[in-house]
């Protein structure tokens, strides 16, 4: 009788500990070994909290508000595809709202600045402004262009956390890839 019980009780703890390491690496990375790896689903989480965004142009003469990011990863790709609603606005007109949309491809890289995984040789795929004939001009193009640079550089697509930077230790980031469906982040020793 007091085996059984003895282990009913081990069973149970280990099923809660097993539960409770699966709720943690959900939030973060899962480390495996030398690598850390995300799903789209953790990125598109961070992603949501961080949209949408707001950019003013020319003094307010244009704006633009990014909005409902959708981020992807094409089956057999390398790159991850990001998709986003867009509100154009010129002299003052509201950009709140979607008037279009536009898709991007990119790699990934790490920012030790920034603790984050940011777009890595971003590139435009598709544009889609009705209001505009369907197809960019010259000033929204620039102003896309623009967005997209200056996002690329200072905004992470997913920030490291304190408690993920604390189990790798003084394990150093080396690249990051995107490899059947995941992000792979490499450690260094």
């Amino acid at each position: 009788m007091y085996p059984r019980r003895f282990y009913r009780i081990l069973i149970a703890a280990v099923l809660g500990l097993s539960l409770a390491a699966c709720s943690t690496l959900n939030g973060l990375g899962a480390l495996l070994g030398n690598e850390v790896r995300f799903t789209p689903m953790q990125l598109q989480g961070s992603l949501d909290r961080n949209f949408p965004k707001h950019y003013d142009k020319l003094g307010g003469l244009v704006s633009m508000t990014l909005l409902n990011p959708r981020l992807s990863i094409p089956q057999g790709s390398d790159r991850l595809r990001l998709d986003f609603d867009v509100g154009l606005g010129a002299l003052g007109s509201d950009s709140s709202r979607p008037s279009g949309h536009f898709a991007l491809t990119s790699a990934l890289r790490f920012d030790t600045g920034t603790r984050g995984l940011h777009l890595k040789e971003p590139r435009i795929e598709e544009v889609n402004v009705p209001g505009l004939g369907g197809a960019m001009n010259a000033s929204s193009r620039a102003l896309l262009n623009s967005w997209l640079s200056e996002y690329a550089r200072e905004e992470p697509v997913y920030r490291f956390d304190n408690s993920l930077l604390d189990k790798l230790g003084s394990r150093r980031i080396g690249s990051t890839v995107i490899e059947q469906g995941m992000v792979v982040v490499q450690l260094d020793q």
